[in-house]
């Protein structure tokens, strides 16, 4: 049975991934828009900001990968919308394959087109100026929370593309998470906020995982942020799964 799904969801995987680079303008928006936002805050407002780091692009980099996974993730749950409205879902339970397998291509093709983003992100800010001194271990850290940030949003992605009932519902559920940065460390520190701001900011997932990503790349102790943005993540993850999956059985019953 193991083999069953993993060879019935790689072949799914497949079908996905043809689809996103035949048209790879999924890519291209998802990681064009927070790189304009990038060359935005660093030439044109960094000069007026103060976060006491020599480059303003070392300290933002973090933010705009997050955002870049939020605005990806919305394409997971139009693909998902999609292939149910246009009956393929049907097609599939019909033939002797794992059902869960179809889930689990839309939440793989999702982790690698954000991987795909971020890389290209990360390009750039090194084109820009971003250096940083981790070694591989705090750059396997960085990855491990990016790829945990990417499947704890794409599973609410899944949630919401079986649970839409229209193309904008499916993708209107990221809009809020791709604000959500702009209220937290990503672009300035908290304690540059009036109170009410700045206790939101401080306690919401974003900033523990931004300041955790921070400090990684400075070389600096992460201290109880690492612990708050693993919590938050697995939180997002195991309410999305444990939903998303029960909304599924529900569907295909």
């Amino acid at each position: 049975m193991t083999t069953h799904f993993f060879g019935d969801t790689g072949v799914l995987l497949g079908r996905s991934l043809r689809h996103i680079f035949r048209s790879a303008d999924t890519i291209i928006t998802t990681a064009i828009t927070p790189i304009a936002m990038m060359l935005l805050f660093v030439y044109v407002l960094g000069g007026a900001i103060k976060t006491g780091t020599d480059h303003y692009v070392n300290y933002l980099l973090p933010g705009i990968m997050l955002i870049a996974i939020a605005s990806g993730i919305a394409y997971t749950a139009v693909r998902l919308f999609t292939d149910m409205k246009s009956g393929i879902f049907e097609r599939f339970h019909s033939m002797p394959i794992a059902r869960s397998s179809v889930l689990w291509a839309h939440v793989v093709t999702s982790l690698v087109a954000n991987a795909i983003s971020v890389v290209i992100i990360v390009l750039v800010g090194l084109v820009m100026g971003f250096r940083t001194s981790a070694g591989p271990l705090a750059w396997l850290a960085v990855a491990g929370i990016l790829l945990l940030f990417t499947l704890a949003l794409t599973w609410i992605a899944i949630l919401a593309g079986l649970s839409a009932k229209s193309v904008d519902g499916a993708a209107g559920f990221s809009y809020p998470l791709i604000f959500l940065p702009f209220i937290s460390s990503a672009f300035v520190p908290t304690d540059t906020m009036p109170g009410p701001v700045r206790a939101f900011a401080e306690n919401q997932p974003v900033t523990s995982i931004v300041n955790t990503i921070q400090r990684l790349f400075a070389e600096q102790p992460v201290g109880n942020d690492i612990w708050a943005a693993l919590a938050w993540c697995l939180g997002i993850l195991v309410v999305g799964y444990l939903f998303a999956i029960r909304t599924y059985r529900r569907q295909i019953a």
